[in-house]
């Protein structure tokens, strides 16, 4: 799959040192060292191997997880290096900002940024002079960033990441109300409670409700764009967004990474489709989501 967006042109790859327990950092690292002409910018994270409380993000525990990731990935610096969804006085403290502006100077990475689960709490990350990025979930169930977010990120030069474009695959207009998902798959998890911030699990929208609107999303999306799919679609309207740096969007097989990474070529979306969408989240999903991330 790697390769197959590579050859579309893909040169963004985010991954982080849990996943797999560090086995998704050294499969890309390899990945890396064998594409050193295509100059891939890798974006990790850290900061969830252990507790997410605040004496858990210490200087000695940043730079114990910047090695580890270092060794994964076979890079000395690091392109950049984003703590993983921290809580929220992690992301105000400014000892913080001391341990990240240090590892930049000894060279440990060239840059830093924040993942998080609220706009409230990329706005307080944003206040910061040295944060390069930011990673936020964004999508047609997702509308918050562009109100206050996505505005204060193009005046401060910040990179937006977006993750969980497709609501994690609400929006590729394939589920029905009777999908079910394997006991270890984590909207299984979310569904019953049971994992982490359910923001991440169908953009946090209720299952069902969420099926009914995606029906909806996919039938203008057909009548507006029938060349797309819905979910190339749902990826053209992220990055129709002014402020939107990149969009990670996953994939189970090399069909459906050629397919998203061909969203980049669409034109941008007719302003009724945009319209419509707005009216659809309005009615049906806002409710459920808006005042929460």
């Amino acid at each position: 799959m790697l390769e197959t967006a590579v050859e579309q042109g893909v040169i963004f790859i985010d991954t982080a040192d849990v996943y797999g327990d560090g086995r998704s950092e050294q499969f890309v690292g390899q990945f890396r060292r064998n594409h050193l002409d295509k100059k891939l910018f890798i974006a990790t994270k850290m900061g969830r191997r252990g507790p997410q409380i605040f004496d858990e993000y210490n200087r000695d525990n940043f730079i114990v997880w910047n090695d580890r990731s270092r060794i994964n990935l076979q890079m000395d610096t690091l392109d950049l290096v984003q703590l993983h969804c921290p809580p929220t006085d992690v992301i105000t403290a400014q000892r913080t900002y001391d341990f990240l502006d240090d590892m930049v100077e000894q060279g440990r990475i060239a840059r830093y940024g924040v993942s998080v689960e609220t706009c409230e709490q990329a706005l307080l990350a944003m206040q910061r002079d040295h944060v390069a990025s930011i990673q936020i979930i964004m999508n047609v169930f997702r509308r918050k960033p562009l109100e206050e977010m996505l505005p204060r990120a193009i005046e401060t030069g910040t990179a937006i990441i977006v993750r969980v474009p497709l609501a994690s695959g609400l929006l590729s207009g394939k589920y029905t109300k009777d999908t079910t998902f394997a006991p270890i798959d984590h909207r299984t998890y979310n569904r019953h409670g049971e994992s982490f911030d359910v923001g991440e699990t169908f953009a946090g929208v209720p299952f069902d409700v969420g099926v009914e609107a995606a029906q909806t999303f996919s039938a203008l999306a057909r009548e507006y764009v029938p060349q797309a799919s819905p979910a190339q679609v749902a990826l053209r309207w992220i990055l129709d967004q002014e402020g939107v740096s990149t969009v990670i969007s996953g994939g189970r097989n090399t069909t459906q990474v050629k397919s998203d990474s061909q969203a980049a070529d669409l034109a941008p979306l007719p302003a009724q489709l945009h319209e419509a969408l707005e009216d659809l989240y309005n009615e049906h999903i806002r409710q459920y989501v808006h005042d929460r991330w």
